[in-house]
């Protein structure tokens, strides 16, 4: 017997430093190598089999239709420096995103410079369209980091993070752009390896990586709302129950202001619920209340953190104090994340949950003479944010961009802008003076 169980310690004993190197290894390495491991380890699928029983995604329909807030020709003039036109080269998908979002995929457009809705959306689930962005300008030069991931599971990965200009910058915020844009799940979608997976299997995808304790769940929950109802729970890869309920409190979990753009995003997500919740029941009641009660609580801080001139800064959690003490420090483009980003959300929960009309007419003036007042460039370089205006106020008038705009450009068609003259260069005489000085005559 001894001599038997003397191997057997010997090989417990030669394992120990084999197990802890791996373990040592293994948690040393980012969160998606570490599912690559799972993967192989376990060497089993990790489809999850739900019930996507529609093609489109469920709308959540505007509610109000307020002229006061926003005229037609308001509307036009917020609306015209958000027509999608960006540089050919190296597009940013963050901005195509936006602008996918704001526009959808029906966007068309009479200036033949402007990116169409199926452009757009074509950019994002196209690698060769991606490239044509994206490719080396010399030979020699790195490929670029692909936008999207094909899976040995028969799943897309959307690449996404701040270390690359070619991926998207929020987790899921690509699956939720393409879902409230109005791709369908059966859309076909081009990897870098496969031209035969669909919109489908990047839903799938998210599903399987989502995780309760991620740092931003604002757009996984957004899109999950829009695709899984009457569904209300779920189970993820690791055997645990996912719900509407726990997405709920995951939201309603921390300060106010956490989260992306000031924390309305979570507002905005939790709209979302509330409003899916009245059709499917797809929260408890406790859940739903406590929704509610979260949103009224915004709604008490609104009515006192607006300044004078109508906009709500972007450190609008600290309510009063936030006029009382303003931030300086707080640049212009922060206050416009703010103000576009809370009317956005307002436009689309219950008028219980709002502050005074007055106050938001208040900041739809706001922010329409700051949109209009910006030059083009300054809008380029802050689309992102704009594209929430001009989505926002879209919805205070009971329509879409590209319902509005389509019907505007019939009695307001496109008109070239003139090319402006090249003047001409002035000549250049010498003049007696000090070495290497010149005088300009024109």
């Amino acid at each position: 017997m001894n001599l038997r169980r003397v191997p057997t310690v010997l090989l417990l004993v030669l394992q120990v430093p084999i197990v802890a190197a791996f373990a040592w290894s293994y948690t040393s390495l980012g969160p998606e190598s570490q599912r690559q491991v799972r993967r192989l380890v376990v060497a089993k699928s990790q489809n999850i089999e739900l019930p996507l029983e529609r093609d489109q995604a469920l709308q959540i329909a505007p509610l109000y239709d307020d002229p006061q807030l926003v005229s037609d020709e308001q509307l036009a003039a917020v609306l015209s420096p958000i027509v999608p036109h960006f540089p050919a080269k190296k597009m940013k998908p963050n901005h195509v995103e936006h602008a996918l979002r704001t526009w959808h995929v029906d966007a068309k457009f009479q200036d033949p410079d402007a990116l169409s809705g199926e452009k757009l959306r074509d950019f994002l689930i196209d690698y060769d369209q991606f490239l044509k962005s994206w490719k080396p300008e010399a030979e020699g030069d790195p490929a670029p980091v692909p936008l999207l991931e094909d899976r040995a599971d028969d799943g897309i990965y959307i690449r996404w993070g701040r270390d690359s200009n070619s991926v998207s910058v929020h987790h899921d915020h690509l699956l939720a752009c393409l879902t409230e844009a109005g791709l369908p799940l059966s859309q076909p979608v081009f990897t870098p390896g496969r031209r035969d997976l669909t919109f489908r299997d990047v839903l799938r995808q998210a599903l399987r990586d989502f995780r309760y304790d991620e740092r931003e769940t604002e757009w996984s929950v957004m899109a999950f709302g829009l695709w899984l109802p009457p569904t209300k729970s779920w189970r993820l890869n690791d055997g645990r129950e996912m719900s509407f309920d726990l997405l709920a409190q995951r939201l309603l979990r921390g300060h106010k202001k956490m989260g992306t753009c000031g924390g309305t995003h979570r507002l905005y997500s939790l709209t979302v619920l509330l409003r899916l919740d009245e059709q499917f029941d797809i929260l408890s009641d406790d859940v739903q209340v406590a929704v509610f009660k979260h949103l009224e609580s915004v709604r008490d801080i609104l009515k006192v953190s607006q300044f004078e001139d109508g906009h709500w800064p972007y450190n609008w959690p600290t309510g009063e104090d936030a006029v009382k003490k303003p931030d300086l420090s707080i640049p212009l483009f922060r206050h416009v994340i703010a103000t576009g980003h809370h009317l956005e959300w307002l436009s689309i929960a219950p008028e219980s949950l709002h502050p005074p009309r007055e106050q938001t007419r208040q900041a739809a003036a706001w922010i329409i003479q700051k949109t209009i007042a910006m030059t083009e460039s300054e809008i380029l370089d802050n689309y992102t944010f704009f594209s929430h205006v001009g989505n926002a106020l879209c919805l205070w008038r009971k329509t879409t961009p590209s319902k509005f705009w389509m019907e505007w450009e019939k009695t307001h068609p496109f008109v070239p802008k003139p090319k402006k003259e090249t003047e001409p260069k002035p000549t250049v005489k010498a003049t007696p003076g000090k070495p290497g000085e010149s005088a300009v005559k024109h």
